[in-house]
């Protein structure tokens, strides 16, 4: 037993206790949508490197626009949009509540000159 405890302080010192955890978290999906403002974007060139697949971190935003903004960013912390105004008030209210949040990537079409980007909206629960 002292030997187990001592290996995983040493795995924690070593890897950070969030490597340790990541076995023990799941993803639970609550929701479909999409990434809204994206042809508002300073930096249109973010959407270039998106892929299927790629989570998107979920923060929390005051804006004058909407009381419940959350905005969505990539892992690098590149601005890609916000959760529609329509969708976000339950969102707004979990991550409030101290919850964390995550968007994976569903799908990416690229037509007419327009980058619409499917999310799914997961629960990362320990």
């Amino acid at each position: 037993m002292e030997t187990e405890t001592a290996a995983l302080v040493k795995a924690a010192e070593q890897q950070g206790i969030g490597e340790l955890l990541k076995p023990l978290t799941r993803e639970i999906h609550l929701f479909d949508t999409f990434v809204a403002g994206t042809t508002r974007l300073k930096d249109p060139s973010v959407l270039d490197d998106l892929h299927v697949g790629e989570r998107l971190t979920l923060r929390r935003e005051t804006n004058k626009f909407d009381e419940s903004a959350i905005c969505i960013l990539t892992q690098k912390g590149d601005k890609l949009g916000y959760v529609p105004e329509k969708d976000d008030r339950i969102f707004a209210r979990l991550l409030e509540a101290g919850k964390v949040l995550c968007a994976l990537i569903k799908d990416i079409d690229r037509s007419g000159g327009f980058c619409r980007i499917a999310i799914g909206i997961y629960l990362v629960d320990f």
